[in-house]
């Protein structure tokens, strides 16, 4: 039996081999009850076959998945009762009218009769279907279909959503409305998303989770991905004391010797006499302190410094593409 203090998923050195190619390479990860958490990475990164993995529609070369302490490869009916899966191309039946396969994924799911019709109406006003429950899936637009395949993997009331690109294909206008359907079943479930929308991510994640080349290279908060110092760019000001001439190149040879810089380039100056640079931060130090005592040291006046974070675009490729191959972009 599982208990409220367990997670509600579980990776333990999850991998997955396809004859000499390894997709998936010994990642371990957990997701408490009540997350929502990105699972992010480039195309061939591993991401899908890992949520197959949790989702136990494949089997591990090694280690093993949980779902609310259940090991999906020892009991997999057991733990898949606890999960509802939208996978990138959600297998819907055509010919059928919503209402009808609504109720077929939830004979499936052995959902009692008795109030399931109540209950799948509920289910599909809260995906806003109720206005198409007679039409054919067939005959529905991209966006009504990802609702259909959400609807589906909530009629058995799971704790815990896996739900890989869900607004893949659709159009801005959707993808707006099933962002907010998945931040209002994320009040009361379990979510583990895969996208590539990194906005997305950003707005309605608690946790993010980075993979590549088959390998877990971050999990932690979006606000710590994004506001560390590596990364991060400092734009100053700087100007010589009594109105005298600075030198760019030897201003720039002198920032670039502060701890905690790892480039310094050419920006945008406040008028003449000054000049204006952007220094790009590397590792855990803040090199602020040290543009100020280089610039007091030199006889330099700091009319302005301003420091951006990085986004999480530029930590997502950072850690997926390398920091040269990204420097380079």
């Amino acid at each position: 039996m599982s208990d409220a203090s367990q997670a509600m998923v579980e990776a333990r050195g999850l991998g997955k081999d396809y004859g000499t190619t390894r997709a998936v390479d010994t990642v371990s990860f957990k997701v408490a009850r009540g997350e929502v958490v990105g699972f992010l990475g480039p195309n061939g990164a591993g991401k899908s076959t890992t949520m197959k993995m949790l989702t136990g529609y494949l089997k591990p070369s090694r280690g093993s998945a949980f779902i609310g302490g259940i090991d999906v490869g020892d009991d997999p009916l057991t733990a898949q009762s606890k999960l509802g899966y939208l996978p990138e191309s959600a297998p819907l039946y055509d010919d059928m009218m919503v209402l009808d396969f609504l109720e077929f994924a939830a004979d499936l799911r052995g959902v009692a009769k008795a109030g399931r019709r109540e209950k799948l109406k509920g289910i599909c006003e809260r995906c806003g279907l109720l206005n198409v429950l007679g039409k054919d899936i067939g005959q529905l637009s991209k966006g009504y279909r990802q609702r259909v395949g959400l609807a589906q993997a909530l009629v058995h009331d799971p704790d815990l959503l896996i739900l890989d690109e869900p607004t893949s294909g659709l159009d801005p206008n959707q993808i707006v409305e099933i962002r907010q359907l998945i931040k209002d079943l994320g009040r009361d479930k379990t979510i583990l998303l895969s996208t590539h929308i990194l906005p997305e991510v950003q707005a309605t994640c608690d946790r993010i989770i980075i993979i590549a080349d088959g390998k877990l290279v971050a999990d932690d908060t979006p606000e710590a991905l994004t506001e560390g110092t590596a990364g991060a760019t400092i734009q100053i000001v700087v100007k010589a004391k009594a109105g005298a001439a600075l030198e760019a190149a030897r201003v720039m040879a002198l920032l670039s010797n502060i701890p905690g810089v790892r480039g310094v380039a050419n920006a945008e100056a406040e008028g003449p006499g000054t000049l204006g640079f952007a220094l790009r931060a590397a590792g855990d130090v803040d090199p602020r302190e040290g543009i100020f005592n280089t610039a007091v040291s030199n006889d330099m006046v700091l009319v302005g410094m301003q420091r951006r974070g990085v986004s999480l675009e530029d930590t997502f490729r950072r850690l997926t593409r390398g920091e040269k191959e990204a420097a380079r972009a």
